[in-house]
């Protein structure tokens, strides 16, 4: 892969509007004084229909790339997220900031941050970049996401690792077929309303709001659900490739290093449905961040990754000139992707795309023993938010609170300056991953055990899990809240928060 080459409270606009109160800015003199052409000028990201090569075969699908073909965005913790999206793919669209934390209105999610961008319009961002790490962006409308329609987001400082070679891997999991078909045969021939601000109603249960007043002691913990239930569901959806940077391991990505180097891999699991097991081999790693958030740093061979989450590793190349293979392992089986980070003089093996022995399912071992370097301040909780995930494979309905996503359905709310505990229980037979859009919340108590965990904004909760997570309501607005596995998300495990 190439290298990726306003103001809290500011709004999502198209380029006409953008252009229109712009000349309204500058005729009442409403423009920063010291405001230059260089520093408005927007970075130009192009949504664009293109063909790769899959197990070669060509594959059309989407791209999110500057004028220069740069894929996503970079730039320096501090700076400004100025950004231009120009839709050319011929069908609406809207971009999310996964991990970041704009202002609600610039969030990228249809019918709650606002209108998806037309075939051959744009809309404009701007909001600060407070702190850095490894996220991404992708399309919240439809089935885009599945068709490769996201791309890297790096937030860098300058003062951590300065001197280490940076290797961003993107993982993703393809189909042929075409998702509205892979959908169908999940659902049983049952629509979606075509992107995740309005699934279809059905099998309606409990209201969302009332549910966020409910007292802490109505909680239901997991341990009887865990008791009767059995082997956990995994992979619903039966994938022809998995891509570490849009390549298969029959034709695998070769990253040149130094010899003896540091390298910083960010590893970011863009896949839609599919989580992976990050394998080193031989060597040892060091996780130092998860979704751009600093951890204690923590050493292995392997580290799980659920969809929707990041992972900040640094690896230690050898003084040699052998390569260093790092593969991705599918959850549950052997099938593998991979890429071969490698100095100039070394032999290139050939991989095979499957493992020795199928990988084990994802849980929380890693989770439990992560410690956030810059965690919250010690507060009580003002509000506990019962969260239970609810549906099930045979009619493939998923809910929260057994309320399926509608436009509709009624949002929880909230109030601004609350710190927010989450506390999700898994009462299906498939982890999902959650993840909470415009803040960062703190992994708090996984099953009754308390504990100071890593900052994130995705995470997973395995089958009859309770996890609980805490967050401040210090970014008002309107926001999602739902299942990162697509179809999920699509056939109703999404929900909402707003306060003002």
């Amino acid at each position: 892969m190439d290298d990726l080459a306003a103001k809290r409270g500011g709004f999502m606009l198209s380029r006409r509007a953008f252009l229109l109160n712009s000349a309204a800015s500058v005729a009442t003199g409403l423009l920063p004084e010291r405001a230059s052409a260089v520093e408005r000028a927007p970075t130009i990201l192009k949504l664009q229909r293109r063909s790769i090569d899959v197990m070669g075969k060509p594959a059309s699908v989407y791209a999110i790339r500057q004028p220069d073909g740069a894929a996503g965005f970079a730039a320096d913790v501090g700076a400004h997220f100025r950004v231009r999206v120009e839709n050319e793919i011929g069908e609406p669209s809207l971009i999310h900031w996964h991990g970041l934390t704009p202002p609600s209105a610039q969030d990228g999610v249809p019918g709650l941050s606002g209108p998806p961008i037309p075939p051959g319009d744009s809309a404009d961002y701007d909001f600060p970049l407070p702190f850095g790490g490894s996220y991404f962006m992708h399309s919240h409308y439809g089935f885009q996401e599945q068709q490769l329609m996201a791309a890297p987001l790096i937030l860098r400082d300058p003062k951590r690792y300065p001197d280490d070679q940076e290797v961003v891997v993107m993982l993703a999991d393809f189909s042929f077929k075409p998702p509205q078909e892979i959908y169908a045969s999940l659902t049983g021939g049952k629509g979606s309303m075509g992107h995740m601000g309005g699934m279809e109603m059905g099998h309606a249960g409990m209201n969302h709001a009332a549910m966020a007043n409910m007292p802490a002691s109505e909680t239901i913990t997991p341990k009887k659900d865990a008791a009767r239930m059995g082997k956990p569901d995994l992979n619903d959806v039966d994938y022809d490739a998995f891509l570490a940077n849009e390549r298969a391991l029959d034709d695998p990505q070769i990253v040149r290093i130094e010899k003896g180097g540091r390298i910083l891999l960010r590893v970011i699991n863009s896949a839609a449905m599919s989580a992976f097991h990050i394998d080193l081999g031989e060597r040892e790693g060091t996780l130092v961040a998860v979704d751009g958030q600093d951890i204690a740093p923590v050493s292995g061979q392997s580290f799980p990754i659920a969809v929707g989450q990041r992972l900040d590793l640094l690896i230690q190349a050898p003084k040699d000139a052998r390569p260093l293979p790092v593969f991705f392992v599918l959850e549950g089986e052997r099938r593998r992707t991979g890429l071969i980070l490698a100095p100039r003089q070394a032999p290139i093996p050939r991989l095979p795309d499957m493992a020795d022995a199928a990988s084990p399912a994802l849980d929380l071992a890693l989770e439990g023993q992560l410690r956030a370097m810059s965690p919250l301040a010690a507060r009580q909780a003002d509000r506990v938010v019962p969260i239970d995930l609810t549906g099930d494979m045979a009619s493939y309905v998923w809910s929260i609170n057994n309320v399926v996503w509608d436009p509709q359905t009624s949002p929880i709310p909230l109030k601004s300056g609350e710190r927010v505990e989450l506390a999700m229980t898994n009462r299906t037979m498939m982890s999902h991953p959650m993840h909470l859009h415009g803040h960062r919340f703190q992994v708090v108590e996984i099953d009754g055990r308390r504990f100071d965990g890593a900052l994130r904004d995705t995470v997973l909760v395995p089958p009859g899990k309770r996890v609980v997570v805490a967050f401040d309501a210090d970014n008002p607005g309107h926001w999602a809240f739902h299942c990162h596995l697509l179809y999920h998300a699509q056939a109703g495990m999404f929900a909402s928060f707003k306060y003002s």
